[in-house]
Parts: C-alpha cells; structure tokens; sequence
C-alpha cells in the first residue's frame, strides 16, 4: 500500500514544472501591468484575458497528467476550465472586460487565492515543510481580491497596480509550489 502511495505521489509531482512556468507566467504579467499606463486600460483587459485563458490550459494539462494521482485534481482541473472560460469570455467581449474588470479579477483572485489554500494543505498532508508560507500567499491573495470587489471604483482607479501585484503574489505561490513538489520528487527517487 506504501509503495502505490509512493508511485502516486511520485507521478502527481512528475510535472512540477508547469507550476514554475505558471509562476513565471504571473510574476511576468505583473511586472507588465505595472508597467502599463492607465491610460492603456484597453490593454491591460486583452493581456489580462490572455493571461488568465493560457493559465487555464496549463492547469488543465497538469489535472489530466496527475489525475490518477492527485486526490484532488479535480479542483486543479475546475480551475483551470473556469479559467479558460473566463478568458474566452473576455477576449470575446473586450468592451465587457473593461467595464467588469475590477469584479472580474477580484473574483479570479478570490478563487486562485481559494484553490491556494487547498494546495498547501494538501502538501501538508503529505509531510512537506514550510507549507504554510503558501498557505500565507493563498491568504494575501484573497485579501487583494476583496480590495478589488468591495470597492469597484477604488479598484478601477487603482487596477492597475492591484492587478500587477496579485499576479506577482500568484506567481511567487506558484514558484514556491513548484519547489515544494520538486523537492518531493527528489525525496521520492531517493527513497
């Protein structure tokens, strides 16, 4: 029973590179919207709508690869479809992404902060340490999102520089993920 555990574990953490290249791909897109003006409101809606489409494949690809490993893959794979529906939706519809933007990303926040959490309890259910500073990402990541959401104007004066550190905060979760799962693989082959 150990050794199936093992191998499932094992495969879950196989792909731990698409976490550092979500990582990447978030800490990339706050570091861009931080340096787009506000007078480019257009372009932030169609980088932030492609942003969250391509970040939604990738966590669908990494649910289907470890879907016989991970308990729950299934919310890895929720979030990846509501991503990519969310950035369909909006590149689709530029002129709703303008308008909705602030409760749009709020809400993305709310939710990648959500699955955060879930995350780094599973990690901690299968022994790794120093989970909890994922757990604080996931919690300072909700907490961008009801900035977002509680005041909507607020929130469209300042969009910009909430979006920007959100991804930048959702790519550190990520970058530290891929390490954790990593190091387990590691731990895995040495065994």
């Amino acid at each position: 029973m150990k050794n199936l555990m093992d191998e499932s574990v094992s495969s879950a953490v196989k792909h731990w590179w698409v976490s550092l290249l979500l990582g990447i791909i978030f800490i990339a897109a706050g570091v861009l919207v931080a340096l787009t003006p506000l007078s480019s409101y257009v372009t932030l809606s169609i980088f932030f709508s492609v942003a969250i489409f391509v970040a939604g494949m990738f966590q669908i690809f990494y649910a289907i690869a470890n879907q016989n490993a991970l308990p729950g893959w299934g919310w890895q794979f929720a979030s990846g479809i509501i991503d990519v529906l969310i950035g369909g939706v909006l590149l689709t519809y530029p002129d709703l992404s303008m308008i909705a933007l602030p409760f749009i990303v709020g809400f993305w926040f709310m939710f990648s902060g959500g699955i955060a959490i879930g995350v780094s309890f599973e990690l901690k259910s299968l022994g790794t340490k120093s989970w909890e500073w994922l757990f604080l990402l996931g919690i300072v990541t909700i907490i961008f999102s009801f900035f977002l959401i509680i005041n909507p104007v607020f929130g469209g004066l300042t969009i910009v520089y909430m979006t920007s550190s959100g991804f930048i905060i959702l790519g550190f979760f990520r970058l530290v993920l891929s390490s954790k799962l990593k190091s387990l693989s590691k731990q895995i082959k040495d065994k």
